[in-house]
């Protein structure tokens, strides 16, 4: 027993921390302005939660937060920083009011969807009393897999689950074939350009000590 509830208070205690070092990764997000280091920590951030996930026995959702948020979209925003400027603007003295009231709100109304959730464990919760109880018991005879909803999402649906990662591949794929469609981004027909504009601002200063010796 005395074992059982040390594995249990292990448990919350690393929770506690991953959910600490997602909050504390949150605030420097919103506090920064180099979209580089942005960027980079959103992909710190995905990887924390795809941790988390796992702790929590949701390891197929780890795999996608893994790929999709710490993999792919890091490579999108990067290649997106081309086409812009590498620092945020700074904001106006109540510009992140709205936002703010925004999350507080949708905040509450979650909190509030909460109330008619069924407990935790509990027997007469549609869950339980539904098709996902047929899944628990033959979940293991026909996968082997020891989490349902890996199996589910692996086995009993997986030519679902195989679209909807080829999706996600596609999406991707067309994102990256814009910010690199004709020339190789944006950021490099600007380069050419100063260089252009730069010679064509060159050339008259260096024909005033011609006019002038004339």
């Amino acid at each position: 027993m005395t074992g059982v509830l040390e594995g249990d208070i292990g448990m919350a205690l690393v929770n506690i921390l991953l959910l600490a070092v997602l909050f504390v990764v949150a605030i420097a997000i919103a506090r920064l302005r180099s979209l580089f280091a942005i960027v980079m920590l959103s992909g710190i951030y995905s990887l924390v939660s795809a941790t988390w996930y796992v702790v929590v026995d949701a390891v197929d959702v780890a795999f996608t937060e893994a790929a999709v948020g710490a993999g792919m979209s890091t490579i999108v925003l990067l290649g997106a920083m081309l086409l812009t400027s590498r620092t945020a603007k700074p904001d106006k003295k109540f510009a992140r009011l709205g936002p703010l009231l925004v999350v507080v709100a949708t905040g509450v109304m979650l909190i509030y969807a909460t109330v008619d959730l069924p407990a935790l464990g509990d027997p007469n919760s549609p869950v339980n009393t539904g098709v996902g109880m047929q899944y628990v018991q033959i979940n293991w005879a026909d996968t082997g897999i020891p989490n349902v909803v890996t199996s589910v999402l692996g086995s009993y649906r997986g030519f679902d689950t195989l679209g909807e990662t080829a999706v996600v591949f596609l999406a991707g794929l067309s994102v990256a074939l814009l910010l690199g469609f004709g020339e190789r981004s944006l950021a490099e027909s600007i380069r050419r350009g100063d260089k252009v504009h730069g010679r064509g601002k060159a050339a008259p200063s260096q024909a005033k000590p011609e006019e002038d010796a004339s």
